[in-house]
């Protein structure tokens, strides 16, 4: 994989304020990986990289704010629960005041910041900003993107990438994961034939898209095509499994097919060889709202479920005092109940209402994000 080095982003129009080669080189991979869901072990994956990066260069803005970005657009935890964040966040606000940065840097390190401070709309604004004058900046549009996801605004989602889809030329790194990203906006806002002619395209060129073929397999939920549904991931899976950051949901995805049909059994398998193996290795969050999401599908079908709850419920009960997002906190609420834990439940419900009456709280967009994630958790 050729990384870019300082001459090749500041060729690129996207100049990095660092002397550092292999800092930018560390930046364009940790980049690369979240734009491909995947940690690559031949980079060290992406925490290695970070690690790697802030080595190279500790005063490196754009380090501080890709290595922050992406912790919080986890959603798995926020700079009021982590002192580290907290302070990484601190650390970054400091840093890019000791130097003169582009201003789509300072723009970058300031958006940052309004995600920290759970102003979702804010950032995004200042991602479009950037986008507006750098429209190949590639973490302001992949930033942007899943902050729109989380606030359920399908038609930025779509609008955002649109605009910009035309410079996104085929000499452009990583362009081709572009017309994923867009298809998945078309897809949304209900454009299905659109969506998967880009997301085919995308595949016919990087059959390992495990966004695209994510998309594919919305389309096929949007338009009851489940029997098109199970042979696409069928026959695509060898391609996306390895995506580690995607692959579980991928399988979930494949798992909605087969409990549309009543082949729950089916469903359990895809369940235990696949989305709680991946729970238990990553505990994402994004993993975490699969599995608890799966059972209660299966569950709500009357599809014994043994002790699988309580395998979850291990790791949902480290955030019931989280309320980063109230989609998040629906899912735990789900595993505290399927696991019968009262007094989690209790607690989950008492601290949510207690959050939910603090003025500082009603800043983040947690209804509208529940709003939106819950109809693509239903598609």
């Amino acid at each position: 994989m050729s990384l870019r080095d300082c001459k090749a982003w500041k060729d690129a129009g996207l100049a990095l304020s660092t002397t550092s080669n292999e800092a930018c080189k560390l930046f364009d991979a940790t980049l690369t990986q979240y734009v491909k869901w995947t940690n690559d072990k031949s980079l060290g994956g992406i925490e290695g990289c970070l690690s790697k990066l802030k080595a190279a260069d500790p005063t490196f803005a754009m380090g501080h704010a890709i290595s922050n970005g992406l912790v919080l657009i986890g959603t798995g935890s926020s700079v009021k629960l982590d002192k580290d964040l907290d302070l990484a966040v601190r650390t970054m606000m400091e840093v890019s005041q000791t130097q003169t940065l582009t201003p789509r840097e300072q723009l970058h390190v300031s958006a940052v910041e309004m995600f920290a401070k759970g102003n979702f709309p804010k950032a995004c604004d200042l991602w479009e900003q950037i986008l507006r004058d750098h429209p190949t900046d590639m973490l302001a549009l992949k930033f942007s993107h899943d902050a729109y996801f989380y606030l359920g605004f399908q038609e930025q989602m779509r609008d955002s990438v649109a605009r910009i889809y035309p410079f996104w030329t085929p000499d452009v790194p990583l362009s081709s994961y572009v017309k994923g990203i867009y298809s998945f906006g078309l897809m949304e806002t209900n454009f299905y034939d659109q969506a998967q002619k880009l997301a085919k395209e995308a595949l016919s060129i990087e059959p390992t898209d495990a966004w695209s073929v994510h998309t594919i397999a919305h389309i096929h939920e949007m338009r009851a095509e489940v029997k098109d549904g199970l042979e696409f991931m069928q026959h695509t899976e060898g391609h996306w499994k390895d995506s580690d950051m995607l692959a579980c949901h991928n399988y979930w995805h494949w798992a909605l097919y087969l409990i549309e049909k009543g082949e729950y059994e089916a469903a359990l398998t895809i369940y235990d060889n696949h989305i709680l193996p991946s729970l238990q290795a990553s505990g994402a969050m994004l993993d975490v709202v699969d599995s608890c999401s799966m059972l209660y599908r299966l569950q709500m079908e009357g599809v014994s479920l043994g002790q699988r709850w309580q395998a979850v419920l291990p790791v949902t009960k480290k955030h019931t005092r989280d309320h980063i997002l109230l989609f998040n906190d629906a899912h735990f609420l789900m595993a505290s109940l399927g696991a019968r834990d009262l007094q989690t439940t209790q607690e989950l419900l008492t601290t949510l209402q207690e959050a939910s009456e603090s003025p500082e709280r009603r800043l983040q967009p947690a209804a509208d994000s529940c709003r939106h994630q819950l109809h693509l958790q239903c598609s």
